[in-house]
């Protein structure tokens, strides 16, 4: 009977440990959106007064709605996990009554037999017309025995009414928050709704000015293609820095070794010819080229072992760094994305754009070396820093804090992203891997935690 008490409270108790689990892992995952939710609405407040923000307004409703729809699945799950749980609760206490009944069945005849043996001459005699003393031992320890049980049978009947009744409490406490999370649920699709009107109303406004938002995407086209381009040649530039030292030392290290060959090519030569003086004076070799200061660090190729072993760290903390500013939101994401407005048109982008608040700071993901700092026209400021192999790339920065050949750390604040529309800033963010002598794009929103 104890093993299977035992047995049946162990399977309860890993029941209800596996749903915590999933209520927890829920609960993180509502923390995390609610936060979300609340920097973009902060970024719309400061974005929806300028006339001229309303596509970053546009972008930010869409991003909110999507995350709005997120919360409501979270809360889809909540409501769905309480129910279960409601069900399992009601089949344990059905359980629990069952067993209830059975542990007062065996009592009742117990207190039965404890009623027929009640006195201690009745005790006495069952124990005085024993055959043997062993048998009179035996029936004595039985008696203990009964006695023993009675009171254990008594202890796991006010143990199961215990357990009913914190099932009940526990019942409605999952009915109240059932009812609480659908509340909740309801709240956030009206919000939803809210900001779909939103939308279209910023989208048909959009419709009216297509020219204009041709025209502005063509400028954006052309920035964006000129940043491109001063970030490939600045990293080649680099690269090419790096080259033409290791050039260097490999002629300087030729030429040492052809001058000790010529060297000992003489003293042979010397020593045949029985020339050799005596105290001959000690040879001059010519000291190796010092190497020339360069304003670019040198990266890429070859890379040192201590810029291989910061590119392999950089690799495999690729999901885990974290985002290149504090809070923000992700309005362009990485490669070919549709215009919120005009039909069938896409922008490219070899990075992510974080719209966050004016005059945040730009932070390094990583720990490194900064190679590059740049001015782009219609960009700002461009921090470039090298990672072993890789490179992070920070643009739009009104100034920056570092400067070429500094070491930074992660998290450490590199700059100010300037202000566009004089309430907001956009971070453009890129991630390259040095590849023979040229770069490639790779997607930053792979690289950060989210």
């Amino acid at each position: 009977m104890k093993p299977v008490i035992s047995l049946f409270l162990i399977l309860f108790f890993f029941s209800f440990a596996h749903g915590q689990v999933k209520s927890d892992k829920l609960q993180k995952e509502q923390k995390v959106i609610e936060k979300k939710i609340s920097q973009t609405k902060s970024l719309l407040d400061k974005v929806k007064n300028n006339t001229k923000n309303s596509i970053t307004e546009l972008k930010l409703l869409d991003n909110q709605i999507k995350n709005r729809e997120e919360l409501v699945r979270i809360y889809d799950n909540q409501v769905r996990i309480a129910e279960i749980k409601v069900i399992e609760k009601e089949n344990e206490i059905k359980q629990l009554i069952n067993r209830l009944d059975n542990l007062k069945t065996q009592y009742k005849k117990m207190i039965l037999f404890a009623y027929k043996n009640r006195n201690k001459v009745g005790r006495l005699m069952f124990l005085l017309s024993s055959s043997s003393y062993n048998e009179a031992q035996k029936r004595n320890l039985y008696l203990k025995k009964v006695a023993n049980l009675q009171r254990k049978q008594v202890g796991l009947i006010k143990q199961h009414k215990q357990l009913i009744n914190n099932e009940i409490v526990s019942i409605r406490d999952e009915k109240t928050l059932k009812e609480i999370t659908l509340n909740e649920k309801k709240s956030e699709r009206a919000k939803i709704e809210t900001d779909k009107g939103l939308k279209e109303k910023n989208y048909l406004k959009f419709k009216k000015e297509e020219e204009k938002l041709v025209a502005l995407l063509k400028e954006d086209e052309r920035k964006k293609a000129e940043l491109k381009s001063r970030i490939a040649a600045a990293i080649r530039e680099e690269i090419a820095a790096a080259q033409a030292i290791e050039k260097k030392k490999e002629e300087a290290k030729k030429k040492e070794e052809a001058k000790k060959k010529e060297d000992a090519k003489k003293k042979e030569e010397i020593a045949l010819s029985g020339k050799e003086k005596k105290s001959p004076t000690p040879d001059v070799i010519t000291p190796a080229v010092k190497d020339e200061p360069v304003k670019i660090i040198s990266p890429a190729a070859p890379i040192s072992t201590e810029g291989s072993i910061i590119g392999k760290n950089f690799e495999g903390n690729k999901g885990r760094m974290p985002s290149p500013v504090s809070n923000g939101s992700i309005t362009e994401k990485y490669g070919k994305n549709p215009h919120p407005t005009l039909a069938g048109v896409f922008t490219n982008n070899n990075g992510i754009d974080i719209t966050c608040s004016g005059n945040s700071k730009a932070r390094a993901v990583f720990e490194g070396v900064v190679s590059a700092v740049i001015n782009v026209s219609g960009a700002g400021k461009v921090v470039i820093i090298k990672h072993g192999g890789y490179r992070s790339v920070y643009s739009n920065l009104e100034e920056t804090s570092v400067k070429v050949g500094d070491k930074v750390s992660i998290k450490q604040n590199i700059g100010t992203i300037m202000l566009d529309g004089g309430s907001y800033s956009v971070l453009h963010f890129e991630i390259h891997v040095i590849v023979g002598s040229s770069t490639q794009s790779l997607n930053p929103s792979l690289w950060i935690s989210r």
